[in-house]
């Protein structure tokens, strides 16, 4: 774990690498859903940074505590106790404003360059849940480093606010992979298919698709939605996009 100064206080942040590292590596930002940093996220940090990337995971939510004081203490395996655990959460990310965000992302994306060994192109991110929206953000306030982003079971990417995330995409350079879920509420298929047209129009190289039986937050296997085979494929098409873009 490393501090990190952000606008808003100290942020804390886990940064993970492969152990036999040579040279400098690429940088990519793990930008975490909303139940927060935990076990899990660092084990996805960790297994991504195998592939040969320094990966920086921050704890998004600093302003409202640290990770250990935010991390859950019920069993979110537990339909009623992931529900629950929500409730308290969502606060905390509807808090976290795109005007606050950009201001810490953009620190995050500038820190995570700046690291020893890490190299000087692109950069990559990779967002789950709200994180996935943070991705986009990122992509479009910080095109100058960001090459290539993954979002992963993204709910409100198609709103009729003038800020809805879509309506960012003509400011993205980097590629984009997208694998929404067919059981995800918070993006119904009508969504996914505006968010497609959005891409498609705005010139955006990307590879955007929904895995069937799959619900929001299918990668987080300490959750009761967690879908094994959604979550390796999107391992291996992050792992695929990065080799392409960023190695």
């Amino acid at each position: 774990m490393i501090s990190i100064a952000a606008p808003g206080g100290t942020a804390e942040a886990y940064l993970t690498r492969p152990d036999d590292a040579g040279g400098p590596l690429p940088g990519v930002l793990f930008l975490i859903d909303a139940i927060g940093l935990r076990p899990r996220t660092t084990e996805m940090a960790d297994r991504i940074a195998s592939w040969g990337y320094v990966v920086l995971a921050p704890n998004l939510f600093y302003r409202n505590g640290t990770a250990a004081d935010l991390e859950p203490t019920v069993d979110l395996t537990e339909p009623d106790a992931r529900t629950a655990f929500f409730a308290e959460a969502m606060p905390r990310v509807h808090g976290l404003t795109d005007d606050l965000a950009t201001d810490d992302l953009s620190v995050y994306l500038d820190t995570l360059r700046g690291l020893d060994g890490v190299s000087d192109g692109d950069v990559g991110a990779t967002g789950y849940c709200m994180g996935g929206r943070l991705a986009l953000l990122a992509a479009a306030t910080r095109s100058d480093v960001v090459g290539a982003i993954g979002m992963f079971h993204t709910g409100g990417l198609v709103t009729d606010t003038p800020s809805s995330p879509h309506l960012r995409l003509p400011q993205v350079r980097a590629d984009i992979l997208a694998i929404h879920a067919d059981e995800d509420h918070s993006l119904p298929p009508e969504s996914v298919a505006a968010f497609e047209h959005a891409l498609t129009s705005s010139g955006v190289t990307h590879s955007a698709s929904v895995f069937g039986g799959a619900h929001h937050g299918y990668t987080m296997s300490d959750t009761a939605v967690f879908h094994p085979e959604a979550t390796e494929r999107h391992f291996e098409d992050l792992r695929a996009l990065f080799t392409r873009r960023l190695s």
